[in-house]
């Protein structure tokens, strides 16, 4: 079991510190999410949202895959136990923030995923 280190907290906090990785955070709880799908959902330009995403897949948060032209992220929990604590902390916050269950609902329409679905995933991402 890997014990935190300050700098890796450091890192970590500052992922959570923008509202922007918070809400993209959000998304990834609920699963796997193409790019093309986050940047519609958050309504912000597709650059931004893959910097923010390069950002989080810096600081072990996030993890993707290629699938052909498109990028599929999904969730990374961090390996030591204070580090995963703090991140579901932040994600069960998030749950509770208006503009996140927003961007869910804009989620759903463009995966046409029923919304319950993603809502119980994102939930239930951090259960141990």
């Amino acid at each position: 079991m890997a014990s935190p280190t300050l700098p890796a907290l450091e890192q970590l906090f500052r992922a959570l510190a923008d509202d922007t990785r918070l809400r993209i955070l959000g998304l990834l709880s609920a699963g796997e999410v193409c790019v093309c799908n986050i940047h519609g959902a958050l309504n912000l330009p597709q650059p931004a949202v893959s910097r923010h995403l390069a950002y989080l897949r810096k600081s072990g948060l996030a993890a993707a895959r290629r699938d052909g032209l498109w990028m599929h992220y999904r969730l990374e929990m961090p390996p030591d136990p204070a580090s995963a604590k703090v991140l579901k902390a932040a994600l069960e916050a998030l749950g509770a923030v208006p503009s996140a269950r927003s961007d869910r609902k804009k989620l759903s329409r463009l995966v046409s995923i029923p919304l319950r679905v993603l809502s119980s995933a994102a939930t239930n991402c951090c259960k141990p």
